[in-house]
């Protein structure tokens, strides 16, 4: 249900119905694993993992639908830190690009939460409403300033650390189905929301306006990313292709 590159490239890492976070480590070229057993497993969570998310070679952010999300020591292979505020399943994690000590996470509890893993064992910093139902992905936006989410009931929300509120809302009549994940653009102007329909919108995150969709696949588009020189987006869906944007 998730996979993440460790930044240094050294690693992956993946999770899904088994409640594991499984470490595989990588070979020197880059292209295979070394072998076929995880070099770590890391186990605690009650529930399946939605989303893992490298902070270094040393430690992983994971959420759950146990309601949680753990901080690990891949070393130690156990927690640093266990994160317990939402009330329901964590459907996705984001890390600031700004500050590695700082993360987000969204919850079928309709809440999205901002956390400083420097404070554990403490409450969430912030906490962010305002939809009506689960939100299945969280985005930071590049600059590390704000954040988008992408909920079932058919909305993006942009929401500014700065101001501790909501600064955008990206909606319409004319788009029904529930969001599954959004990312942005390099500059962060552009706002790619793929939803249970086979079509992404971007939306302008100033305006708060659609400007364009993507159209090309035949099934429920299920991931968006953006590469990391913001040049390419990937989309990928339920009808077994991935397609890359430029």
């Amino acid at each position: 249900m998730t996979c993440a590159y460790c930044p240094n490239a050294e690693m992956v890492a993946s999770g899904g119905l088994d409640n594991i976070v499984s470490i595989y480590r990588l070979s020197a070229d880059k292209r295979a694993m070394t072998n076929e057993k995880p070099a770590a497993e890391l186990a605690q969570h009650e529930g399946y993992l939605s989303c893992c998310r490298f902070i270094d070679q040393t430690s992983i952010i994971s959420s759950s639908g146990d309601s949680t999300c753990i901080l690990w020591d891949i070393s130690r292979g156990a927690p640093k830190s266990v994160f317990t505020d939402h009330s329901s399943d964590v459907m996705s994690v984001s890390l600031c690009p700004a500050n590695p000590s700082i993360f987000v996470s969204a919850s079928c509890d309709a809440l999205a939460k901002v956390w400083d893993i420097r404070q554990a064992g403490k409450k969430s910093a912030l906490t962010f409403g305002g939809h009506d139902s689960d939100i299945n992905s969280v985005c930071f936006i590049p600059d590390g300033t704000a954040f988008a989410t992408g909920s079932d009931d058919s909305s993006c929300a942009l929401l500014d650390l700065r101001a501790a509120m909501p600064i955008n809302r990206f909606a319409s009549p004319k788009v029904l189905p529930g969001v599954t994940s959004v990312t942005f653009s390099g500059s962060g102007r552009l706002l790619f929301a793929s939803y249970d329909e086979s079509v992404v919108h971007v939306w302008d995150t100033l305006l708060g306006t659609k400007i364009h969709q993507l159209d090309g696949h035949e099934e429920r588009v299920s991931c968006v990313a953006v590469s990391p020189d913001g040049q390419a987006l990937c989309t990928a869906s339920w009808d077994t292709t991935m397609k890359i944007w430029a």
